[in-house]
């Protein structure tokens, strides 16, 4: 973050988010909706996807925005969130994405999961978010959100994308993908990082 004052985004302003994923530009489009943002994604621009070569969520959300900026010459939000489970020490962590191959086998990732956790009692699992906010000059803001909750099996709901069928919430006898959208979005990792970004960015 450069700068003793960094700046908020003005109502009109043109905001790329850095993903080519359909679900979280729907999810972020809903976020965003009332105050004035208009969302782009990078898909839609023709960016290329830079590669994740980071070792952590802040840095791969960071590594997204940055690119997208600079390459769009708008301010740019990346997202970078995983699913970690504590019998798999954190796994798939950053690699959540990758879990899923390039053809996006959410179903089968889900599945590698279960595998792996076997007969481990402890189901016990959290999403992490993290948004980095770049403008073109390089100034950059980051935001983390986390939710904790169980992984469930078999996979449950038909909403939400991702691993959102084997997570259920603390508090919750239902999967991610059992909730109306707008009632995960209230309570998700995303929406908790999302809620700082607001506060720190956003019109008031």
């Amino acid at each position: 973050m450069s700068g003793a004052s960094p700046p908020r985004l003005a109502s009109g302003t043109r905001l790329v988010l850095a993903s080519h994923n359909q679900g979280k530009l729907a999810e972020f489009d809903a976020l965003l909706n009332g105050y004035g943002i208009t969302v782009v994604s990078a898909g839609q621009l023709g960016l290329p996807e830079p590669e994740e070569t980071a070792d952590s969520f802040t840095g791969n959300a960071a590594l997204k925005a940055v690119a997208a900026a600079r390459a769009s010459g708008l301010p740019a939000l990346a997202d970078d969130s995983g699913l970690c489970v504590a019998a798999l020490g954190g796994a798939p962590g950053i690699y959540s994405a990758r879990w899923a191959g390039p053809d996006k086998d959410f179903p089968g990732a889900m599945a590698r999961i279960h595998e792996a956790i076997g007969n481990d009692e402890d189901r016990s699992a959290w999403f992490i978010s993290v948004l980095c906010l770049a403008w073109p000059d390089g100034t950059l803001r980051t935001f983390e959100g986390r939710i904790d909750g169980q992984i469930a099996w078999p996979p449950r709901g038909a909403q939400g994308h991702g691993y959102d069928p084997i997570f259920t919430p603390e508090g919750e006898t239902r999967t991610f993908a059992e909730m109306p959208e707008a009632e995960k979005n209230a309570i998700s990792h995303r929406a908790r990082a999302f809620a700082a970004f607001r506060a720190a960015c956003l019109p008031s």
